[in-house]
């Protein structure tokens, strides 16, 4: 006796709208870049490209400063064991040394407000004048990534060190 198919009747129930959450936008994931990409205008200002682009720009350039002080220390060293009888000789190497002591003091100082850039680019401050919260611009942060005042307030508090420093 051959089986037949029963035709089953598919009861619906009444749906019920239930309030759905809204959907984040902004986590698809990290924001990747090309190597040559360069921020532009007409982007929002300091979106996560922008902070991608200088927090990459500062790391690498950080990496740069401590490979060369890495370099001007070690070949310093070596030139410390070629003391010469010569008094000029010596005066020459003292101020060599000297000098050289004084790059890498600054490239210090260089490496220590490059840190402190990319902890702005964590605290999403960074681009923003410290003074008036203002944005910097683009321009001035492609020639100084390090740069933390508006051009305005970068000359207000150089007029301010110069009054300071006359007194």
């Amino acid at each position: 006796m051959p089986k037949t198919a029963k035709a089953k009747k598919k009861v619906s129930k009444p749906k019920t709208k239930v309030a759905s959450k809204p959907k984040p936008t902004a986590s698809k994931g990290p924001v990747k870049i090309s190597k040559t990409y360069i921020p532009k205008d007409n982007e929002k200002y300091m979106c996560e490209k922008h902070k991608i682009y200088f927090r990459i720009r500062l790391t690498e350039w950080k990496k740069e400063l401590i490979k060369a002080n890495n370099e001007a220390l070690y070949n310093g060293g070596m030139d410390d064991n070629n003391i010469s009888a010569d008094i000029v000789d010596q005066a020459n190497s003292y101020i060599d040394s000297n000098v050289e002591m004084k790059a890498i003091n600054r490239q210090i100082k260089l490496i220590s407000e490059i840190d402190k850039a990319l902890r702005r680019i964590r605290e999403d401050t960074y681009g923003y004048c410290l003074d008036t919260a203002e944005p910097i611009g683009l321009k001035r942060l492609m020639a100084r990534p390090v740069a933390k005042y508006t051009i305005a307030a970068q000359e207000k508090h150089e007029k301010e060190e110069k009054v300071h420093a006359d007194d």
